[in-house]
């Protein structure tokens, strides 16, 4: 697998999508396969600590950790290395074109805000996890919500 594949992979599964509609979808994760479930799970747990690390970076002024926390969220390996061409169709199959999107919108979110560390720049570092945070909200309360049925997306 491409390290492309392997990041587009990583960005679907990480935003559970975000999606620009506040309308609930169906969960998607009654369509997943064990495997990919526990991959997204993994995958979650990693965004979920890289997440908390960067707010306590952000606070404390340590931009370098930001950086590098938010450039980790942005690469998203672990998927890159454990899924099979198999898991990637059964991936596809399992979710809408919006989650698709959002998930990409998040990494791209993590990038910029990977770069904002770099610039020391604490305002765009804010505003960009903040979105983040928005999108990590959207995707639970739209594809997740069998999981986190008190998650509402904002407008629902």
């Amino acid at each position: 697998m491409t390290a492309r594949t392997g990041k587009f992979l990583a960005t679907v599964l990480l935003g559970l999508a975000v999606s620009t509609s506040s309308v609930a979808a169906e969960p998607v994760t009654p369509k997943l396969t064990d495997k990919l479930s526990q991959l997204l799970q993994k995958e979650m747990r990693a965004v979920q600590g890289g997440m908390a690390s960067i707010h306590s970076a952000m606070v404390m002024g340590q931009h370098e950790s930001v950086a590098e926390n938010a450039q980790q969220i942005h690469d998203s390996f672990i998927l890159q290395q454990e899924l099979t061409e198999q898991d990637r169709k059964d991936l596809m199959s399992a979710v809408p074109k919006g989650f698709i999107k959002l998930d990409k919108e998040f990494h791209k979110l993590a990038a910029s805000l990977a770069e904002a560390g770099r610039d020391k720049d604490t305002k765009k570092q804010q505003k960009l996890f903040n979105k983040m945070t928005g999108n990590c909200i959207q995707c639970h309360g739209k594809y997740v919500s069998d999981r986190f049925p008190g998650v509402k997306s904002s407008g629902d």
